[in-house]
Order: structure tokens, then sequence, then C-alpha cells
């Protein structure tokens, strides 16, 4: 081909393509027009003067540029092909649908972010309610304990105390209502409110014969429990008598198991063995003899009370919510109100418990003892409706700590090793009863899932190995084949 033109109307291989592949932009003499401004084209010599009509076509001439405009057409013919237009479409949309698929990732990731720290949220505030009402229960049994101490330097009435202390749980029912009305949706009326808590006693309510049948025994073991817890601490310290207390948990567990035939358990069996050697401990400590033994017979006597009572709750009234709870422990201060109110006028004229003149009673650490042991016993019903009861628990055996703290730092005591020891086995004892009945299938399962996860790991990372090796192996030129 010398650029001719050819019998059949093409005259260069160039026009051939370009008629063969249907470009729009061909004509017939397309090449030779091209090759004529090709042709136009002048290269300029250095220090010559180019013609200014060429000045924007001019351009030194190389295999680079040649190479350039042969390609020109065909690049130009696929961008504006079908097929090029359909593959531009193609991968517009292939972003738009990655931009939509990124954007729908990162919302699921901020949602999933939210609702992870909003669930992490609530467990903290959980966490924090939970130590608040531990924190509660102890420092309010702690704050009675040493305010009884205080208050027997210059007042000696503990059955005055025990009564006039009783009497404000009248108030727990009304503090209760306070509450409904102030959280309730629905709010009901004083009379409606104390008809539906009073359900406690039977399905026709609260009546006299009910009152005196099923308050009267509670309302004396009540009593009996405070009044030897008092007379207790008038003999030991606060830290003995609420290590002594604790083993109500103990007691609580062999009179189920007698009188209620609970589930025989091996661990509170221990539990009690712990606590009766820690009593024992606690009265050889001064050699069974003087305050000490007496001390600790009261203290004991007073743990034992509290488990007849708990027992017997459980026994005829069964379980019960905060404000059937709240009706009753009201019901069993209206009761020390009308019935009891005798006995202290006795020992007063008796001169068991006399005090003269009436000023000299010391209202202000008399009302302390109570608005504490009122706390501590709505904290104990709150608690028990609105946590775990181990919660309760826990809090009350950590008054025995906190009575110790009060008592080396205010009152300088300084505590044996018999007691020391005794007041820790009973506190371990404590402790121990605080187990779930099944604490052993618990356990197992936990041991059990601790062995599957190791073995787990375990494969995991003998597979990450075998991996590792076969590519070293591989980059090594070698290939391991298992044999058969």
């Amino acid at each position: 081909m010398d650029g001719k033109a050819a019998p059949n109307g093409v005259a260069t291989i160039e026009d051939r393509i370009l008629r063969i592949t249907g470009y729009y932009g061909y004509y017939p003499g397309y090449s030779s027009q091209k090759s004529a401004s090709r042709s136009s084209v002048i290269q300029c010599k250095p220090g010559g003067n180019c013609p200014s009509r060429h000045r924007g076509m001019t351009r030194q001439l190389s295999p680079l540029s040649v190479a350039e405009d042969s390609a020109a057409p065909i690049l130009e013919l696929q961008n504006r092909s079908p097929s090029g237009i359909c593959r531009h479409s193609r991968v517009e949309r292939q972003s738009r649908s990655g931009d939509y698929c990124l954007h729908t990732e990162s919302s699921s990731q901020e949602a999933e972010g939210q609702t992870r720290c909003q669930s992490c949220t609530s467990t903290f505030l959980k966490l924090i309610w939970r130590f608040l009402i531990i924190l509660s229960v102890s420092s309010s049994w702690v704050g009675t304990t040493q305010f009884v101490k205080i208050t027997f330097e210059t007042f000696d009435c503990p059955f005055f105390m025990t009564w006039f202390s009783t009497n404000w749980n009248i108030m727990i029912f009304p503090i209760y209502y306070s509450g409904h009305l102030a959280t309730a949706q629905e709010k009901q009326s004083p009379i409606k409110k104390f008809r539906e808590c009073s359900r406690i006693f039977g399905e026709d309510g609260l009546t006299l014969k009910l009152f005196l049948k099923r308050t009267a025994p509670f309302s004396i073991l009540w009593t009996l429990t405070n009044y030897l817890y008092l007379l207790a601490l008038k003999k030991l310290t606060a830290t003995d008598v609420s290590a002594l207390f604790c083993c109500n948990k103990a007691f609580v567990f062999l009179l189920s198991w007698i009188v209620l035939k609970d589930r025989f358990m091996g661990a509170r069996i221990v539990a009690a063995i712990m606590a009766i050697t820690g009593i024992v401990m606690m009265a050889y400590a001064d050699g069974f003899q003087g305050d000490s033994i007496i001390g600790v017979a009261y203290a004991v006597g007073s743990a034992s009370t509290s488990a007849l009572y708990k027992v017997l709750f459980k026994m005829f009234l069964g379980s019960a919510n905060f404000g059937e709870a709240a009706h009753f422990v009201s019901t069993l201060g209206f009761f020390n109100f009308i019935f009891i109110s005798i006995t202290p006028i006795i020992l007063y004229f008796t001169k068991v418990e006399y005090w003269y003149p009436f000023s000299a009673v010391p209202w202000g650490y008399l009302c302390g003892v109570a608005g504490l042991w009122l706390a501590f016993n709505i904290l104990v019903n709150v608690g028990v409706v609105l946590t775990y009861p181990i919660l309760i628990s826990i809090g009350t055996v950590l008054s025995v700590p906190g009575n110790a703290a009060v008592d080396l730092l205010k009152h300088k005591m300084i505590f044996s090793v018999v007691r020391l020891g005794a007041t820790i086995i009973i506190c371990m004892g404590f402790l121990l009863m605080l187990l779930p009945e099944e604490w052993d299938e618990i356990t197992l399962r936990f041991i059990n899932s601790l062995k599957e996860k190791k073995s787990e790991d375990h494969a995991e990372d003998m597979t990450e190995s075998s991996v590792h090796t076969r590519s070293r192996s591989r980059a090594n030129g070698t290939v391991s084949i298992p044999l058969a």
C-alpha cells in the first residue's frame, strides 16, 4: 500500500478496518484526509520561525507519536461503542450499590454500637444499685449496733428501747403507700391498698381472730430477738454480737431441714458445724465464765428466735411481696403498741428498768436507734423484692468487719486470737450457707465448659500450626503428603 486509491474504493488498511467495524465517524477518503493532515505537520528547526497557522499543531515526530495516532481511533471506538457504554453504566451501578452497602453496614454498626453502649450502661447501673443496697444494709445495721452501745452509757433500759423501736414499724406501710402514690400509674385508695395487702393473712383479709392468732406469736418472737440482742450488747463487744447473730442462717437451715423437710445439703451441714464451732470458741475466749458466757448465750438466743421467726413465717404465711411484708411488719408494730406497752410500765414500777426524771431520757439516741432499725427493716424488705436475697445476706455479714473497724478505731479494742478466729469461722460458715441448692451441678457445668473451651483453643492452635507448616513447606518447594 503506497497511499493510492484501490479498485474497491478503499484507500488504506485503516479505511478497511473502520468500514468493517462500523465506526460512525468514517466516510470515504477519511484516511487520505488524515494522512494529508499528518503531512501538513512540519518539524521546526531549532531557532527557525514556524508558521503561525500550524502553531497549534506543531510537534516533533517520533515513533511514540505515530503509535498514539494509530491507536486513537480504536480507543475512541471502544469508548463510544454500545458495549463500552454498558460497561460504564454497569461500573456506575456497581459503585452506587457499593456505596449503599457501605452506608447500610455503617448504619448497622452504629446501631449495634449504641445497643452495646446501652446494655453496658444498664449493667453498670444495676451493679451500682446492688452495691448501694449492700452498703446501705451493712451501714444501717452497724449504725444501729453502735448507737445502742452509746445509748447504754447513759440509759440502761434494753426492753424500753426494744419497745420504743418496734413501735416505729407502724410507719412502714405508710411509707410503702407513699412510694406507691409516687411511682404507680394506676393509684389506689389507702383502704383498697390495705385490703389488697392484707391477703397475706388469708382470702378474707385481716380479721380480729387472725390478728390475735397470727400476729401475737410473731410479735413475741420479734420482741425477744431484739431484746436478747440488746442484752448481748451489754455483755460483749459489737463485733462479737454481730458475728454470733450471723449464726441464725445456720439455725434457719437446721429448722427448715427438720420442720419444713427441705433438701439436705452437705455444704450447709458443714456451715452449721462451723457456726457451732465459732460459738464454742467465742464462749471459750474468757474461760466459760463471767459476762462472756452470758453474752454468748444472749446472742445465740437472739439468733435462734430470729431463725424460728423466719421458719414459722415461711410455714404459715409463705412468700410475700413488698406490700404484704410492709403490711405485716406494720401490724406487728401496732400489736406491740397495744398489747406489749404494759410490759415497760411494769418494769418501770418494779424498778427493773427505772429512769427519773423524765427529761433524763436520751430521746435523741433513742430516736437514732429506732430510725436506723426502721431503715434496716425497710431495706431488708425492699432489697429482697428489688434485688436478690443473697445481697441482703452479704450486707448483714459485712456488718461484722464494719463493727470491728469501729471498735478498733473508736473504742481501741484489742481482739484476742481466739475471738478473731471464732469470728472468721462464723463468717465463713455464713458465706457457705449462701451457696445455692444446685451449687454442685453448677460447678460441674462450669468445669466442663472450661475443659471444652480449652480443647477448642487447642484444636485451633493445632490448625493454625499445620497451616503455617504447609505454607512454609510450599514456600520451600516441598509439599507434605499425609500417609494413608
